[in-house]
């Protein structure tokens, strides 16, 4: 890529427009604004582990059947006291008995395994179909008292609505009718240029970014709700970080490297919960993983790298101050190509 090619930071490389990235052509608002423009000075150094909390995840060690005994937390509790762990983003499947029972349960988690304050995001999965549907379930969870004192740590809630009705003009009428609706976002529903635009202006408070939907695209969507929010300082507007189990010591770096230089301060991080470290890499680039980026990963007691969370916090001078996230050298031709692995598959 070009940061490599040029042994230049991405932070350099956006600094100086080196992309050649056309604001105006993305949202004509933007025309004659530069990313830099918008954009964080100065990349964040940490960034917070929201931490997942999926629909079959272990809330306590004792809920644990099957034990992975592979030397790193399994359950909620675990993890908790492993990483002092204190953003946490909470999977919705729409039942609402199942919903309201763990959501019970997972507040009693945090208020026994917590230190201090905690924050939370809830995923609604695209379980709901229309914002009546959801604002139903929402009222009833509110109804029971630990839920409505486990939402006074809400952020915002991430795609409650299919994809196939999330953008339907009816959301517009439905959300201002609902003045107390907390905070929304869309992920799944961002499928295209211009969906966030269209989201903002049905009441919606943001979107996700994920380097799979696009870096340009990511960067064009925080400029835009940096321009926004000075634009209209009384509105909210959200930028989140999520994940699709990203793992080093490509994706998971780079990863860190975009949400860094947009300035999102804390980001759902599950790779590291799923999968072993980075125990299935071959022992040179575990090693060169932690040569170079030992703030990030530190050296499991059975020999492998594993992700390195100290206070719930995620250190990353590393991997802004290499090209795009990674510094070192990986050999591609040593693993399964695209087109061998889809044959498997």
């Amino acid at each position: 890529g070009l940061s490599r090619t040029l042994q230049a930071p991405l932070s350099e490389v956006l600094r100086n427009n080196l992309l050649g990235i056309n604001l105006g052509r993305i949202y004509p608002e933007l025309e004659g604004y530069k990313p830099s423009d918008l954009l964080p000075t100065t990349p964040l150094r940490k960034i917070t582990a929201r931490h997942t909390v999926g629909l079959g995840d272990p809330l306590r060690d004792g809920d644990i059947d099957q034990p992975l005994n592979d030397g790193l937390p399994h359950s909620l509790e675990a993890s908790i006291q492993a990483y002092g762990l204190d953003h946490f983003k909470i999977k919705l499947c729409g039942n609402l008995d199942r919903d309201q029972a763990r959501l019970v349960e997972i507040y009693s988690v945090f208020k026994q395994a917590a230190s201090g304050p905690f924050f939370l995001t809830l995923d609604g999965n695209e379980q709901y179909q229309d914002i009546e549907a959801f604002r139903l379930h929402w009222d009833q969870l509110r109804q029971v008292p630990e839920i409505n004192s486990l939402l006074e740590a809400l952020l915002f809630v991430e795609q409650p609505l299919h994809r196939d009705h999330a953008l339907d003009a009816g959301v517009k009428q439905a959300l201002a009718d609902w003045p107390e609706a907390p905070p929304l976002i869309i992920d799944e529903s961002e499928a295209e240029i211009g969906s966030l635009s269209q989201a903002l202006e049905l009441g919606y408070s943001g979107t996700s970014h994920k380097n799979c939907k696009g870096i340009v695209k990511g960067i064009a969507n925080a400029c835009l709700l940096e321009f926004l929010k000075k634009k209209f300082p009384d509105r909210s507007y959200i930028l989140s970080g999520e994940d699709l189990a990203n793992v080093g010591p490509i994706a998971l770096l780079q990863d860190l490297a975009v949400m860094s230089l947009l300035g999102i301060t804390h980001v759902e991080r599950n790779g590291h919960h799923y999968f072993r470290g980075l125990s299935m890499l071959p022992e040179d680039l575990r090693t060169t993983v932690l040569d170079h980026h030992r703030d990030l990963y530190r050296k499991h007691e059975d020999g492998f790298p594993t992700l390195r969370i100290t206070d719930g916090k995620l250190a990353i001078s590393s991997v802004i101050e290499a090209p795009f996230g990674f510094e070192g050298e990986i050999d591609a031709g040593r693993f399964v190509s695209l087109e061998d692995w889809d044959g498997i598959i």
